[in-house]
């Protein structure tokens, strides 16, 4: 047993991969009263005051993962806020205060660096939440990674969790899937928090998550914390033109909501859905199931051997 684990602790990460290692990772945080949902949803869920509770979530791009060497600086600034806010939507809650740490080679050009604020802070401002500090720090090679470090809100009794899912719920998205990186897309989406806020009101989803890592990946992630199964029809998936719904299954960086619903919900849902979002469709692709007959190839994750 003890040659067996020494054998394992000398695994790299991509021979072990993205869910192992923050698998191993989460079994050393020491749980906490005040902590209402801890690792592995969208966002971090704590107590606060007066019937609200308070969201944080981390996220970070890096520079030939994310994005681009030679991609316009705004829109990598865009792209680094509105993922971590794509998590405060999916949770039901509203974004409020962000720290952006910057570490990058000392041979950037800084109005480069400039051009990243530019973007962070008006994405920022669309959605209400305002920057109020930071860190920045060098790198030993070329290269640049940005992380942004959000506080949001969402009242007791809207959270939206990844856990809620059963049996017979219907599986949903928003918008459309596919072809995000290749489009460029994945710079310039707007995240869905009018839509989350709206379901969570109007019409509340048993579970949601967004989109970033792909269906065959992150809906997994949902059928797991729920500790229920899937089945999807490919046929239904709503896809960007020229896009396969093999790869809109493999790819990432879609930034929709992935939902679950009652039937009876979904039932009476459509007709207000489509009443207060005329142009983006609200589509039914599968249902929640008790085990997974056919798990969906996995789409993005980081480490993995190629």
């Amino acid at each position: 047993m003890a040659g067996e684990r020494g054998k394992n602790d000398q695994c790299t990460l991509a021979q072990i991969g993205e869910e192992a290692i923050v698998s191993r990772l989460v079994s050393r945080i020491v749980p906490h009263p005040g902590v209402l949902v801890g690792p592995g949803d969208d966002c971090a869920v704590v107590r606060g005051e007066n019937g609200v509770c308070r969201l944080l979530k981390t996220d970070s791009i890096v520079e030939g993962v994310h994005f681009l060497p030679s991609t316009e600086p705004v829109r990598v600034g865009r792209k680094a806020m509105n993922r971590a806010i794509s998590d405060i939507a999916a949770m039901g809650g509203l974004p409020d205060y962000a720290l952006v740490s910057l570490a990058s080679d000392p041979d950037r050009p800084a109005v480069e660096v400039e051009g990243w604020f530019a973007g962070i802070a008006a994405a920022a401002a669309a959605a209400g939440c305002t920057v109020v500090g930071g860190e920045t720090s060098s790198l030993p090679a070329t290269g640049a990674v940005i992380t942004i470090s959000l506080q949001g809100h969402v009242e007791e009794g809207r959270c939206i969790l990844r856990s809620g899912a059963s049996p017979g719920d219907v599986i949903a998205v928003t918008g459309w899937l596919g072809g995000s990186f290749a489009s460029g897309r994945h710079l310039d989406f707007v995240p869905r928090l009018r839509e989350a806020r709206w379901l969570a009101e109007h019409a509340r989803p048993t579970a949601m998550m967004d989109l970033s890592d792909g269906l065959g990946s992150d809906l997994p992630r949902l059928a797991a914390a729920s500790g229920v199964g899937y089945r999807i029809d490919p046929s239904a998936l709503p896809l960007h033109e020229g896009v396969a719904a093999a790869d809109a299954i493999a790819e990432g960086e879609d930034y929709e909501l992935l939902l679950a619903f009652s039937p009876e919900t979904f039932a009476r849902l459509a007709g207000s859905w489509n009443e207060a979002f005329p142009d983006i469709p609200l589509t039914k692709i599968g249902e929640i199931s008790e085990t997974t007959d056919e798990p969906l190839p996995r789409a993005w994750e980081h480490y993995r051997s190629k």
